[in-house]
């Protein structure tokens, strides 16, 4: 039976998601569980998995596409199916004998389900499978090339077969910007490459897959300017991509970076912020931390005890764990928390799901997981939904305190700064002991002051006396 790819939901104010493009092409066969096309949805961009194993087939929305939630974008057929349109279905049911005929066309032609039959071994012969590369097909495909007349030069058609091919047939300088458009690379690379004038047909990607990077373009560029083995020790800096841009003038923005820029203006016009602030002894969160690496092989940071800390305080705080939607406050039945990540496109915001009920080191684990998913540009749908409460931590950047906007339709963020040695009286004397700066932003429609204030003392307690914990 064929399966639907439909465009899900990530978040509860999405009502639309952007087809970015398809990983596979129509009449390639996919397995369950990877990556099929690349939407971008109100939260960030994702790859939608394969639900079911099978062929590509009948791919209705194109790259570029703004396609409403819940509409079905392509079918996966199984082993030996094959899809029909209505006309199809006229000729084969009129080929059948007159008796019982008009029932079962009907059926199928007011059936909402894809119209699917299967072929015969004849049929199934006539086509003969061709073993190619993931690339190799999506070439083929952009310039209508039948792969059964393009020779393997190993055990399958590579993306080098498709392109002597081309060659051949004086077709290769006419379409060479629409080859590049085809080798997969990440959206950085690719502006890179062109402002650079690279090609992208003759790099190697050291990728997911063969992905170009920007590590890939800036390696190639070393090469061209520096051919001496300089090129050799050449290592790249990812993060200076805005440097490398001209001097003057706008700046190519990727989708996850407007995205981040859109939901962060939402935010602020929308919900009333207001800022509480506490200053916490830190000397216990330290001990702890050292206490818990002996104990565990999982390298636990202050990221990971403060998702502790806070989710095990939400359940003491269900107002705080809530959004405001509609005129109406919604409590959160589970404890999810975000953590805001900064990766080369911007800021994206993975979740570790029912938060309050893991242990240090699962914490740690999932933590460590999400990051370089997100690094990697491979969050799943799932890794980023569902977010009742965020974190964002700067301290390892040094910022002393700052102000976060809150995570829409979230109601309340924790901002939190480094630890640092301050002065501060023990016992009416001075003395220097190392702080460190909490600043919860609230959305003042579903927390008051009050509320607001009884969560952040509760923190601090746990954080100050982390026994309590156990309690």
């Amino acid at each position: 039976m064929a399966t639907n790819v439909v465009l899900p939901a990530l978040g509860m104010s999405q009502d639309t998601g952007k087809i970015l493009q398809w990983l596979k092409v129509e009449g390639e066969q996919v397995v369950k569980g990877e990556p099929l096309v690349e939407i971008e949805t109100d939260k960030a961009t994702v790859e939608i998995e394969a639900p079911a194993g099978g062929m590509l087939a009948r791919v209705s929305a194109s790259a570029g596409d703004d396609v409403p939630v819940g509409r079905v974008i392509a079918h996966i057929l199984a082993a030996g199916e094959v899809l029909v349109d209505e006309a199809q279905v006229d000729e084969h049911q009129g080929s059948r004998s007159s008796s019982g005929t008009n029932g079962r066309k009907q059926d199928a032609l007011i059936s909402p389900a894809p119209l699917v039959y299967p072929t015969s071994a004849a049929e199934t012969e006539k086509r003969p499978i061709i073993a190619s590369s993931v690339l190799a097909s999506r070439i083929a495909a952009d310039h209508n090339l039948d792969l059964s007349l393009i020779k393997a030069s190993g055990k399958r058609i590579q993306k080098a077969d498709v392109l002597s091919y081309l060659q051949n047939q004086e077709a290769a300088t006419s379409s060479i910007s629409t080859i590049s458009r085809l080798v997969p690379a990440s959206p950085k690379a690719r502006r890179l490459a062109a402002e650079e004038g690279k090609d992208l047909v003759v790099m190697k990607g050291s990728g997911p897959g063969g992905a170009i990077l920007v590590a890939d373009v800036l390696a190639s560029v070393a090469r061209t300017s520096h051919p001496s083995e300089e090129a050799a020790q050449f290592i790249p800096f990812v993060e200076s991509s805005d440097a490398m841009a001209h001097e003057t003038g706008d700046l190519n923005l990727g989708n996850t970076w407007r995205i981040m820029a859109e939901r962060t203006a939402q935010s602020w016009m929308s919900a009333p912020h207001f800022y509480l602030v506490r200053e916490v002894n830190a000397s216990r969160l330290i001990a702890w931390r050292e206490e818990s690496m002996k104990r565990s092989s999982a390298k636990i940071t202050y990221t990971d005890l403060f998702v502790k800390i806070v989710a095990t305080a939400l359940r003491a705080h269900p107002r705080v764990n809530s959004s405001w939607s509609n005129g109406k406050i919604t409590l959160k039945p589970d404890v999810h928390m975000g953590l805001a990540v900064a990766v080369e496109e911007g800021l994206v915001v993975p979740v570790i799901h029912n938060a309050d009920t893991l242990g240090l080191a699962e914490i740690a684990q999932q933590r460590v997981a999400l990051v370089a998913k997100a690094q990697k540009g491979k969050l799943s749908p799932r890794d980023i939904n569902g977010g009742t409460f965020t974190i964002s931590n700067l301290g390892m950047y040094n910022v002393d305190a700052f102000n976060a906007i809150i995570n829409h339709p979230q109601a309340a963020i924790l901002a939190v700064g480094r630890i640092a040695e301050r002065v501060v009286p023990i016992h009416g004397q001075p003395a220097v002991q190392p702080t460190i700066i909490l600043t919860l932003s609230c959305d003042h429609r579903a927390i008051d002051g009050a509320r607001g204030a009884h969560f952040l003392d509760n923190i601090t307690t746990l954080l100050e006396e982390p026994l309590r914990l156990l309690l």
